[in-house]
């Protein structure tokens, strides 16, 4: 059995899916009963767990579980709290490092060795815009200021708690650092420093979508690493079924690919015949950071190469996608 923490959120969901589409006994714990009811109905047991809440893990099977999947956590784009008027920092701690503590102890107890999870792509911030592909050892370097800047300390330390265990405890614990993570889920509209902001990609489908023009803020030709949800999903069976499997991993397409290049996709598939355009507007201001990550860890120690590298195809995915009516499910934006 694999138990997947955080099951009903986003790349939870795709990840339980892919757990049981390789014929493995799925355990999805989380808080939307909506999307676990919906995981059910595919052959996962679920069941409601708060990983801040010690009680909650007496519900856990005693025996016959091979590996934990984290997933839940407190992010910048699912909190309302506005940085202005009020300090969250308690918030990310007690969620994200004193929650990975309960999900560690438990797997301690029960000999459970692997527990994989995830982190944010900015703890090494200050290597965006660089002319090179950031590996796993680049130091960490971040902003002390912003949304993001607690929930990365935060999740520093939850990573480091992680390999305290490798350790400590023989353990084989693992990180997977995202960037941008593209695929179907509950997250058209995003929170920045507690207010909600339609995306990016949001915008640029449903203008393509409308037949309305496509504007490019800044620099067209900015470049970024992203991943598709269902290339994330398959990584962490492979990582589960490999023995290399250890620490960090940059989780990304290794593919830069240009706003341009994205508008010019986005109506193409979403919006081909509908008079669509792509307005230039270099005066307007784009923080849309630069960055490209190296894959090689993952290539060499479960031999993950993402499918979904030419943006196009990974938008005629994401179509498809918003047609499947069990995504549904996705219009609660509860994202554990």
């Amino acid at each position: 059995m694999i138990i997947i923490i955080g099951a009903t959120g986003f790349i939870g969901m795709y990840t339980a899916e892919a757990f049981l589409e390789k014929g493995y006994k799925v355990l999805a714990t989380g808080r939307n009963e909506a999307v676990g009811n919906a995981l059910s109905k595919e052959g996962a047991d679920f069941l409601k767990l708060d990983i801040t809440n010690k009680e909650d893990f007496k519900k856990l099977p005693d025996e016959g579980v091979e590996g934990i999947i984290l997933l839940a956590g407190l992010l910048p784009a699912n909190t309302t709290a506005d940085l202005v008027e009020e300090e969250n920092a308690e918030d990310y701690f007690k969620v994200n490092v004193l929650g990975t503590i309960n999900v560690l102890e438990w797997a301690r107890k029960h000999n459970v060795k692997k527990v994989i999870g995830a982190c944010s792509y900015s703890d090494v911030s200050g290597a965006w815009k660089k002319d090179y592909a950031i590996t796993e050892e680049e130091p960490r370097n971040f902003s002390f200021t912003g949304d993001h800047s607690v929930y990365v300390i935060s999740k520093n330390a939850s990573n480091d708690v992680m390999e305290y265990y490798n350790q400590q405890h023989h353990m084989q614990c693992a990180v997977f650092r995202f960037p941008p993570v593209y695929g179907v889920g509950p997250h058209g509209t995003i929170n920045v420093n507690g207010k909600p902001y339609k995306s990016g990609i949001q915008t640029f489908i449903e203008n393509a979508a409308q037949g309305k023009d496509i504007e490019i803020w800044g620099d067209p030709d900015i470049s970024r690493d992203i991943i598709y949800v269902k290339d994330v999903a398959r990584a962490y069976v492979m990582a589960m079924e490999s023995e290399k499997t250890y620490g960090l991993y940059n989780m990304t397409s290794q593919t830069s690919l240009t706003l341009l290049d994205q508008a010019k996709a986005v109506i193409e598939v979403f919006g081909k015949d509908k008079g669509s355009k792509i307005v230039l507007r270099p005066e307007k201001k784009n923080n849309t950071p630069s960055f490209l990550f190296s894959m090689e860890k993952a290539k060499r120690d479960f031999s993950f190469v993402p499918e979904y590298t030419d943006f196009k195809s990974m938008m005629e995915d994401y179509k498809r996608e918003m047609e499947n009516p069990s995504r549904a499910v996705f219009s609660d934006r509860t994202e554990e």
